[in-house]
């Protein structure tokens, strides 16, 4: 049988570890943005109507919210442009109330955008949904309990880490630094603690930090423990070395930031936000844990492929990651801080 070589082996980690990075360009390697709409019953058969369309380089998301047939505007649609989205606010009377009705999102099918929708009824009632371009309308169910909330919190907070690619590219710069479990363990849970922290600080309004200067830094952090794990590999130390576990929470109070600022943009209801804060939190940990697993089982397959080849081998394919994981965050770091200085 034969072996891999040890070049086919980096190439396979390195891909493993960063290829999906490139997969979005450094301005939406962050997350792609839902759409978000929220329908508030303000009385028999009318509805405010909250439709918010995410913004990318100038351009709106070409997706056309479409009502039943019967529905009817009372106010005409008033749009407000901000930085990263589009905002349209209506009133609209739809006769015998929006349940068991349909809602299209005409051209969702064409995009990879999922939509948030939240519906509230007069008599307290909520229902929270996710529409898929895969199924591209929504069905107006009747009001959700709290754990269907709570699912779908959690299937974002998922989605949320999973493609967040500067998020997973810390993480795997930190397993490239940290070699023993006791650290590692101790290392990634005072990174959960940190960004739990300031989770829950920044969506709650007790401390606000601009996000592109919070997205800067995060860039930033991956290039520094990046050249941690080159440092590491020629034999030196530094704290980031000896006590990662310090850095990682240090770091993890900006990751939390950037977290708090994809729940937020969803356009949640005060209401909700403790609901809401706990099941995202939940989804972040539960795919953070899910990519751990897959990192350290990588390295665990490569270390028995490499049982017969040489300390250089190894130590050429931590390098070559640190320095393919540097390359992506020095790319993000520029664009990022030109777009928060310039």
């Amino acid at each position: 049988m034969s072996t891999a070589s040890p070049a086919s082996l980096v190439v396979a980690l390195i891909g493993l570890l960063v290829a999906p990075a490139c997969w979005l360009s450094p301005a939406s390697a962050h997350e792609v943005r839902p759409a978000y709409l929220q329908i508030d019953q303000i009385g028999p058969d009318r509805y405010d109507v909250l439709w918010r369309t995410p913004v990318l380089s100038g351009q709106r998301l070409p997706v056309v919210l479409k009502f039943p047939d019967d529905a009817t505007n009372m106010t005409e649609p008033s749009e407000r442009l901000l930085p990263d989205s589009l905002v349209e606010r209506r009133v609209v009377s739809i006769p015998g109330g929006i349940a068991g009705k349909r809602i299209d999102f005409v051209g969702l099918q064409a995009t990879i955008t999922e939509v948030l929708a939240r519906i509230h009824s007069q008599d307290g009632g909520t229902s929270t949904t996710i529409v898929r371009p895969s199924r591209p309308w929504l069905d107006v169910p009747a009001a959700q309990g709290w754990f269907e909330i709570a699912v779908t919190y959690v299937r974002q907070g998922i989605e949320h880490i999973l493609f967040g690619f500067d998020h997973l590219l810390f993480v795997a710069a930190l397993l490239l630094i940290v070699r023993d479990w006791r650290v590692l363990i101790k290392t990634i849970t005072a990174f959960t603690i940190a960004h739990s922290i300031t989770l829950t600080l920044a969506t709650f309004g007790w401390v606000t930090l601009p996000p592109a200067p919070v997205e800067a830094m995060i860039a930033l952090s991956i290039l520094l423990v990046a050249a941690e794990i080159v440092r590491k590999e020629r034999g030196e130390t530094s704290p980031t070395i000896t006590w990662p576990w310090i850095v990682a929470f240090a770091f993890g109070l900006l990751h939390g930031f950037g977290f708090a600022g994809a729940l937020l943009e969803l356009g949640l209801p005060r209401s909700d936000i403790p609901l809401a804060l706990f099941s995202f939190n939940v989804g972040v940990e539960v795919g953070q844990l899910l990519f751990i697993g897959a990192v350290l089982a990588a390295f665990h397959a490569s270390r028995v492929l490499f049982a017969l080849s040489s300390e250089i081998a190894r130590r050429r394919a931590f390098v070559s990651m640190a320095y393919a994981i540097g390359g992506i965050a020095a790319v993000w770091s520029v664009e990022r801080l030109s777009a928060a200085f310039l």
